[in-house]
Order: structure tokens, then sequence, then C-alpha cells
């Protein structure tokens, strides 16, 4: 038995291995993260820090407090360059492989692609979310600075409500152009649609097709104000304001969406939603301030979007221990998704510590949960869509 389970430990590291170094765009991960506590293990399986480069938006969206007609935002802020390139190798050192610019609206911020660059040349990917009104004139240098994931907003299977509610009359042309740009280039481009009543999510993959998308990720409303500096919730708008069994069914019609379109939310993952919306026990406990950090305009790093206050300044990180409290308050798709396909990877990351310190029974308890094998379900049947989203296409730069 013994035998069988330290194998079980060999196989399952060296792929999570192979997972981690691949760096999902085909570029080697296995580099040193540092001499912080653990850091062996962190890079095992690579973590993630969504970074606020401005709380500035030019769009009017209805369920969000970033929208500039809310006069909720009364003092511009952004994201000092030079102090973010100095926050970089902290971040590295912490395992942090993958870093998502947004906001506000990201490509407000007059340095967008220079904060891009600068993380592609600390030896993390970086991805862009956005409404997407400046791709046109922004996408060539966004490539340029190395961009890997692009991810755009959409609010509505019909375009003409998708531009109400942005406030932005001709949107939709601008998105389509700047995906076509990005697609002939290799970067794979991903919706973002925030679960409301303009979706009919039956029609929705018509318009992710014809403006050019491979696939699309669900996040789910927030109507309470945030613990954090993040805006993204709206306590009034009647478009987010849903009864339980209602939030129930739109996963139900996101689930049966699968055989349409790609989501990227895995099963897995809708199902602890479900859980979460209904009151139930829930099942994954939340990867964030261990996997997953948010870090503002204000270079302050934060556990997630929803805590109530940061984690402390970034230039802190060093000696800013891991949370592990098997949080499971918040719905955050962000968070509940990586929380899902982690979970193996940290599991496994905790057996080998374990045997390393001679406790071979924690060991065996932490690798045979049942979560275990519901993530590792998770993975196997995202695999193909990972991988491409991940940007493993061959990437020719084209004008």
């Amino acid at each position: 038995m013994l035998a069988h389970f330290l194998r079980l430990v060999y196989v399952l590291a060296k792929e999570f291995w192979k997972l981690s170094s691949s760096n999902i765009g085909g570029e080697t991960e296995a580099r040193e993260a540092g001499a912080s506590t653990g850091a062996s293990a962190r890079r095992l399986v690579p973590a993630v820090c969504e970074v606020s480069v401005t709380n500035a938006c030019n769009a009017t969206c209805d369920f969000c407090s970033f929208a500039y007609d809310k006069q909720i935002v009364k003092d511009k802020l952004w994201i000092n360059r030079a102090e973010f390139a100095r926050a970089l190798p902290i971040l590295h050192r912490r395992g942090i492989r993958y870093i998502t610019f947004q906001g506000g609206e990201p490509l407000l911020h007059p340095e967008i692609d220079g904060l891009m660059a600068d993380t592609r040349a600390a030896g993390m990917r970086p991805a862009l979310i956005t409404n997407g009104w400046l791709l046109p004139q922004k996408i060539d240098c966004l490539i340029a600075a190395g961009l890997g994931t692009l991810v755009v907003s959409i609010d509505s299977h019909s375009l003409a409500s998708h531009e109400r509610n942005r406030g932005l009359q001709g949107v939709g042309e601008r998105i389509c152009q700047g995906l076509a740009v990005a697609r002939r280039n290799g970067i794979p481009t991903m919706a973002s649609v925030t679960v409301n009543r303009l979706v009919e999510y039956e029609k929705l993959p018509d318009l992710l097709d014809r403006l050019g998308f491979d696939a699309v990720s669900f996040s789910f409303p927030r109507r309470a104000p945030l613990g954090s500096s993040s805006l993204v919730y709206s306590p009034d708008s009647p478009l987010i304001k849903f009864e339980t069994e209602e939030l129930v069914r739109a996963i139900a019609a996101i689930k049966a969406l699968k055989k349409r379109f790609t989501v990227q939310n895995p099963v897995v993952s809708l199902d602890e939603i479900q859980r979460h919306v209904r009151g139930e026990k829930e099942k994954f406990s939340c990867v964030g301030g261990h996997k997953y950090f948010y870090l503002d305009w204000n270079l302050n790093i934060w556990r997630c979007e929803a805590w109530s206050k940061p984690l402390g300044s970034v230039f802190d990180l060093d000696h800013i221990p891991d949370c592990r409290d098997h949080c499971t308050e918040c719905m955050m798709s962000c968070y509940r998704n990586s929380s899902v396909f982690m979970h193996a990877g940290v599991a496994l990351e905790d057996t080998m510590n374990a045997l390393a310190a001679g406790r071979v029974g924690e060991a065996a308890r932490l690798l045979f949960r049942g979560t275990v094998a519901l993530s590792l379900r998770a993975i196997v049947g995202q695999a193909g869509q990972i991988s491409k989203l991940g940007g493993y296409r061959k990437r020719v730069r084209v004008s």
C-alpha cells in the first residue's frame, strides 16, 4: 500500500511539475522562487495576481460602481510604473507567474503597454481584461509588449443591449477589430460575462462567434460592497437582483452552454457556486492569499477583492504568511475556478511537505481526499480548452 501511495505521489508530482513549468504559454517556468519560506513548493503550482492599474473607467455599466456616471470615483488614481516594476521581483519570489491587468478600465492607463512589458521581462505572463473601446488604438502595442491572453467584457447576447449598458455606442465594432488582430497574432481571446438579466444564454454563442472569441468565462454578480478598493459591485442594479433559484437556473443554463461553446468555468466549480447560493456545505476552500492575490493602484496587496483589509504593502509580501483558513465567503468566479483547478496541485504540495517531514499518514490523507479527485476531473475536463487559451499556438507577429 505504501509503495502504491509513493508511486502515485511521484506520478502526480511529475505531471504537475510539467504543468507549472510550461507556463501555459510554452515558456519555461522552472525558475528559482527566491529565499522565501516554502519557495520550492510554491513552484509546483504557479500563483496568480490580479492588478487593478486604475480606478478610472470610460463606461457606465449598470452593475458596476466604477461606472463614471455614478460618480463614486472622485479622484482618478493610477498605478506607478516604476514602483510596480520594483514590486515585480517580490511577486515572482512569491511564486506568482500570471498577472491579470484590470481596472476600472486598464487601457486608460497611459503606460499600460509598459506595465505589460515589465511583467513579461520579469518572467510572468500578462493578461488583460478590458471593455474593448480602446482596443483598435492599443492592440498592436499590447502584443508587442507581450500580451498573453485578451479578455473582453460582454453583458448580453444582444450587441445593442450590451452597448446600451456600457454607454459605449459602437464598442462592438471596436471589439471585433481588436480581437481580429489578436487572433491573427495567436493571442487567445475570451469573453467575460457577468450573470445578469440582459443575457439569454442559448443565444450568446452567436454573438461570441461573430465577434471572434475563443471562449467565455462567467462571473457572478455582487450587490454588497467589497471590502477592498475594488468597486466591482452594485447594491442598486435591477440587472443583478436575483432570487436564489434564479441564480441556480442561470448556472444550469451555463452548464448546458458547454455543449455549444467553450466555457472556461468547470462543472465542478459551477456545482460549488450552486451549493454556495443555496447555503449548502461547500467542498473547496479558496486559494486567495495563498495562490491568488489582488494588487491595487496603491500597491496594497490583498488576499482577494472581497476581503475587508489588505495583507499590507506589496513591498512587505516576502514577510506575509499564506492565508490557509478555508474561506468560502464569496462566489467570485476567478477565485472559485482557480481554487478548483489548483486544489489537486496544492494537495500534492502539502503531501510532499508531509512526506519530507516523515508524516506518511497525513500525506496519504491529504492526497486521497475526494476533493482531489474532483479537482483532477475538472483539470482533465478542461485540459484542451486550457491549452488553447494558454497560447500553445505558435505565435507569429502580424501587423
